[in-house]
């Protein structure tokens, strides 16, 4: 990285290490304001930093405002940032001392030889690694921004006590901050879980915390991304299968599933037996693989399941339709000799291009190597490595390493798709598996006539139905794409006296299927055409008097422009002929 950039927010480890010092300062602001408050911890994260406090005085945001107050003074006090250590011991009698409980725990629970570190800013000390900046002075004040407060259960543990944490962020300079800040303005603004209630999409209640339900036009949605899932992987090859809901805990076991996330599981007794509810659909594509022999004729086999799956989520970690307890996985599975696995890889590549393609999505690849509780040999481990790099450089593909972050069955490639306010969010993914076939015995017949075992992929493009239409609400902000918008065309008569023609209209739109309707209510035009536009709905159709009369209709889109009027039959060519431009792309 050139000099200049080093110590800019463009250097990754340059940001993290500012954020961190703001950190500190919030404390140091926070020990001035209200002494008694206890410091628990503050790390920087990926949007700014946080600090978790205990402290009888609730953050409101006019109490924010005085510590961000307090936090500018300390800007310009250009304090030095001081490092030292400690003996283990000495360090826990300092902090029993400044009475800092949190402090202590965290303490304690080092090994007994090591030596620990703090920093000192003035007349605030805090436990801490590191690293800091210099001094409080390079924090520019004025562009800080408590964001703010919420719960935080002590080391994330909900029988600990109940903290607050206070978010803040802090750039370089007023306009980057305010350039962030309309950013998370914009982003409530596409905020799914408001959309979804306005639009009358999806619903989340107490009944089923992280169980949502989908309304008559969120199914719509639903039914049209199903339908193109289907439509592209019969394309492709695959066919689709469907495997239960529960299958026995014994099955899980095997899989390997039990060891590495049985706290994500629920369970359930059938017949004095004991069962799973799955959290994954790979298990049950192993037994149909395995229900009767296959020749290397018949390879590659592609599969794939639109699964529902039940993983259990902490309350606090629920969000929307983003994190929830079920879902349906678009899981796809392709069992194959090795001498295919090169060609298969590479086509399922390009198979979750074309589905990114379709909705606008700019995308970043990772290849995430196997973590350390991979199931398989070291030679295991590099080979498959060695494979998915292959297939990526061959591809021409950019790519980053991601270490350690694979299944544990083997490494990936995972999508990062971009979205319309460049958040990013992984979706899509290519898991190389040499380890299921084995535990499951998997077996073809070569060419040799001897039995092999097969290689297979684990595959998603969307990831998650329900997180993905989540995804998709924010990135077109409600407003989706023709093909998949639950109404497509709302008929608005202008007076009564063309509410049957309106009607009419209606129906033949439906009759050629065009998803309409008509907005019969005694109300002002103009309140009619705003609630339309406001519903996100593509096209209006405004009908009055002369269109009734010559078998014209009124154009006008969601955006408010006035396309002027034309006849019925024109319209319905140019909504079937949008739609098509999708079909194509298949």
């Amino acid at each position: 990285m050139a000099e200049e950039n080093l110590y800019s927010f463009e250097n990754e480890e340059y940001r993290k290490t500012y954020w961190h010092t703001c950190s500190h300062v919030m404390a140091q602001a926070i020990k001035r304001l209200y002494p008694d408050a206890k410091l628990a911890i503050g790390p920087a994260i990926d949007n700014g930093f946080y600090y978790d406090i205990d402290c009888e005085t609730v953050f409101t945001p006019e109490v924010l405002e005085a510590i961000e107050a307090e936090m500018r003074k300390i800007c310009k006090e250009k304090l030095k940032l001081e490092r030292f250590e400690l003996p283990r011991q000495e360090a826990i009698a300092f902090m029993e001392e400044k009475q800092e409980p949190y402090k202590v725990e965290l303490i304690q629970d080092l090994p007994e030889d090591a030596v620990i570190s703090f920093y000192r800013q003035g007349e605030f000390t805090d436990l801490c690694a590191g690293p800091h900046l210099d001094s409080t002075g390079r924090i520019k004040g004025n562009a800080v921004k408590l964001t703010q407060s919420c719960g935080a259960y002590w080391r994330g543990d909900s029988n600990r006590k109940m903290l607050q944490r206070i978010y803040g962020v802090a750039y370089p300079n007023k306009e980057e901050l305010q350039q962030y800040l309309e950013r998370i303005e914009e982003a409530k603004r596409r905020d799914h879980r408001k959309l979804g209630k306005e639009l009358d999409l999806f619903m989340l209640c107490d009944e089923g915390p992280g169980f949502p339900f989908f309304l008559p036009k969120g199914m719509i949605i639903r039914n049209e991304l199903e339908s193109y899932w289907r439509q592209l992987h019969r394309k492709c090859g695959y066919q689709e299968v469907r495997t239960p809901l529960i299958l026995n805990e014994e099955l899980w076991h095997r899989s390997g599933h039990w060891d590495h996330y049985k706290e994500n599981m629920y369970f359930t007794k059938i017949d004095d037996g004991d069962y799973a509810i799955k959290p994954m659909n790979c298990p049950g594509g192993m037994l149909v693989y395995k229900r009767h022999p296959w020749s290397y004729k018949d390879l590659p086999m592609r599969v794939g399941e639109l699964g529902i799956v039940h993983r259990h989520e902490l309350s606090g970690a629920l969000h929307g339709l983003m994190r929830v307890r079920c879902f349906t996985q678009d899981d796809a599975h392709i069992f194959m000799t090795e001498d295919q696995m090169f060609d298969e890889i590479s086509a399922v590549i390009q198979k979750i291009d074309s589905v990114y393609s379709l909705f606008g999505f700019k995308y970043h690849i990772e290849l995430s190597t196997c973590p350390e509780d991979f199931i398989g040999s070291q030679e295991m481990r590099e080979y498959s490595e060695n494979v998915l790099k292959g297939v990526l450089e061959k591809s021409g593909r950019e790519y980053v390493i991601n270490p350690g972050d694979g299944a544990f069955y083997g490494p990936k490639i995972d999508f990062h798709l971009e979205d319309a306010i460049g958040r990013t969010w992984q979706c899509g993914t290519i898991q190389l598996d040499f380890q299921m076939p084995e535990r499951f015995e998997l077996e073809y017949t070569g060419a040799d006539g001897q039995k092999h075992r097969p290689i297979m992929i684990h595959t998603v493009a969307f990831g998650s139905i329900e997180r993905f239409i989540g995804i998709l609400t924010e990135h077109y902000a409600g407003a989706f794409p023709l093909w998949l918008a639950p109404v497509q065309v709302k008929v608005i008569p202008i007076t009564d006296r063309t509410s049957e023609k309106a009607q009419e209209i209606a129906q033949k739109l439906e009759d050629v299927g065009v998803r309409a309707e008509t907005d019969l209510r005694s109300e002002k035009l103009g309140y009619k055409i705003r609630e339309a536009q406001n519903q996100k709905i593509p096209y209006m159709l405004v009908i009055g008097d002369k269109e009734a009369e010559n078998g014209t209709v009124s154009v006008r889109t969601r955006k408010g422009g006035d396309e002027g009027t034309m006849e019925l039959q024109d319209f319905i060519h140019r909504v079937q002929s949008e739609i098509a431009e999708k079909s194509a792309k298949v």
